[in-house]
């Protein structure tokens, strides 16, 4: 197994013989939209996106069902298992398989095998003095979900979220890599904070995040305020509050302290890359959405939170 000593990185990486090295993940998770077709391909592109994180492209893989066929029947499941198709079809994966077990409460996900340049692995901890921060989807799915739960979201709002949910982050995984970056992550439950404190501790470094750059979903501000905050987006708040390495400027409004600590479902990439780069231009040539978020200093690990410019 190949690795930087941590236990931080998203997947395992292991070297089969001077030619292959393969990337392997395993993610599920219950229902977090009503329509089943959307569930799968959110599930499915949150499990591929381990394997982009970490500089690979997936090969492979197999689906996981907990599912209650008997009280749901079996249309449902089919939706779910569609969705999950078309998001390995884009993501020009082979499925191979899967294992399915009758359980009260839904859940779906991906097992995925790819293959990675053992020269071109993004560990979290490769971040270098320098580095620029980037950031490939924007923040506020977990309070956009909660709303929809409430009857707080206005349809269009909520479909935005899915759609960014769904999207594969096969194309900044492959941009990433060819511009020689050396560190990434994608942002998931822990938040873009927690996930970049996984980062700035594997990497030994100092983020200095910039909080005007962050991009975030239409409404989640408005729904914020209207309580829309899960609770472990408030979790994340409390342990990355309490781990001393985290630090807000006194111009950072609190609604966007805890939005940038919201828990996301397939969330974007986190990644660093020298300057100068055209990662952003790259991005947006290729119909996708970049933004440079903040910096990487020599410092105590850990996360500077600036209002910005």
């Amino acid at each position: 197994m190949l690795g930087k000593g941590n236990h931080y990185d998203d997947a395992v990486v292991i070297r089969v013989n001077e030619t292959t090295t393969l990337v392997q993940t395993v993610d599920f998770f219950t229902p977090v939209v009503d329509d089943p077709y959307w569930y799968g391909r959110i599930a499915a592109a949150n499990s591929l996106s381990d394997v982009y994180a970490m500089g690979g492209r997936p090969l492979t893989a197999m689906n996981i069902v907990c599912f209650p066929t008997r009280s749901l029947g079996p249309k449902l499941l089919a939706e779910i298992l569609r969705g999950g198709q078309e998001a390995l079809a884009l993501a020009r994966a082979a499925l191979a398989g899967g294992h399915t077990v009758e359980d009260p409460e839904p859940k779906f996900g991906l097992a995925v095998t790819g293959l990675v340049d053992p020269d071109k692995v993004t560990y979290k901890g490769g971040l270098q003095p320098g580095d620029q921060l980037y950031l490939t989807k924007p923040i506020g799915t977990g309070v956009l979900t909660t709303a929809h739960k409430r009857d707080l979201v206005d349809a269009e709002s909520l479909q935005t979220a899915i759609e960014w949910m769904a999207q594969l982050n096969d194309m900044p995984g492959a941009i990433m890599v060819e511009l020689g970056c050396r560190a990434a992550t994608d942002v998931t439950g822990y938040s873009l904070l927690g996930h970049a404190m996984e980062m700035a501790r594997a990497s030994e470094l100092q983020l200095e995040i910039e909080a005007d750059a962050v991009p975030l979903l239409p409404q989640a501000r408005e729904l914020r305020a209207l309580g829309a905050f899960p609770g472990g987006s408030a979790a994340n708040r409390a342990w990355l509050e309490k781990s001393g390495q985290l630090s807000f400027d006194d111009g950072v409004a609190d609604d966007l302290r805890d939005l940038f600590c919201d828990a996301q479902t397939s969330g974007g990439l986190l990644l660093g890359l020298p300057e100068p780069n055209d990662f952003v231009e790259r991005m947006r040539a290729a119909g996708r959405c970049a933004w440079r978020i903040g910096s990487v200093v020599r410092g105590v690990p850990g996360l500077r939170v600036t209002a910005g410019s």
